[in-house]
């Protein structure tokens, strides 16, 4: 790959993620300064690549799972974090105005749902607190039966999975069919592992669509974890 098919792919992404349909040749044309044709040309590519699809004919590009796979790994991957946000300052000021755990724990998913659109999520011993499921269903990707379905299947099945498997990393994002359960519901579950007293396998996290403010997002959730391992 190209850096400017790199550079191509990435701007799919983020436009996709900020206007939620598909991103056409003249729209990145502007944004590369380039042809029209030059563009449809690279994008053909990162369609025989798998990284992006049409939807249907004459529509732009939408991204793939592995498209935004290869975009998350550049995010983690990338030494340049960026700066705390007042959205991450935040949840930082509820999780430490929070004297018990319990408190705690829920400001920092309420804040999440808040912040990020998407449903919010902790576990911790054993224990699922969950928040902004009409959030989650009330996005367009959501509006089919069968992923509604999917998204159910793995909301049920997400506590004892992650008790069972403890993802070790300190931040897990899986990305559509990379999702243990519901591997057809389109949803992105980005998690983040922290250690407290009542447990050393205890996750917050965020499920949404795979359509995401990944660098936002990532930078949260990894936020959050952080503010609550440091409050309980």
């Amino acid at each position: 790959m190209t850096e400017r098919q790199r550079q191509i792919l990435f701007a799919i992404i983020e436009q996709y993620a900020e206007v939620a349909v598909p991103v056409g040749s003249v729209t990145l044309a502007k944004l590369f300064n380039a042809s029209s044709a030059t563009i449809r040309a690279e994008m053909v590519k990162l369609e025989e690549m798998g990284l992006i699809y049409q939807p249907h004919t004459s529509a732009g590009r939408v991204p793939t799972d592995a498209g935004y796979r290869l975009y998350v790994n550049h995010l983690t991957e990338s030494e340049e974090m960026p700066k705390l946000d007042r959205s991450a300052r935040a949840i930082e000021a509820r999780v430490t105005s929070n004297s018990r755990a319990d408190q705690a724990i829920r400001s920092a998913v309420d804040s999440l749902v808040e912040l990020t659109g998407n449903l919010g999520m902790a576990t911790i011993g054993g224990q699922l607190y969950m928040s902004g499921i009409a959030n989650l269903f009330a996005q367009p990707e959501f509006l089919n039966t069968n992923h509604v379905q999917s998204v159910a299947s793995l909301l049920d099945n997400l506590e004892p999975w992650l008790r069972e498997t403890a993802p070790n990393e300190p931040l897990n994002v899986f990305i559509g069919s990379e999702n243990p359960i519901g591997k057809a519901s389109g949803a992105s579950l980005i998690i983040s592992r922290f250690r407290s007293p009542y447990s050393d396998k205890s996750y917050i996290g965020v499920l949404g669509p795979t359509r995401q403010n990944y660098a936002r997002v990532t930078q949260l959730v990894r936020h959050a974890g952080a503010m609550l391992e440091e409050a309980l």
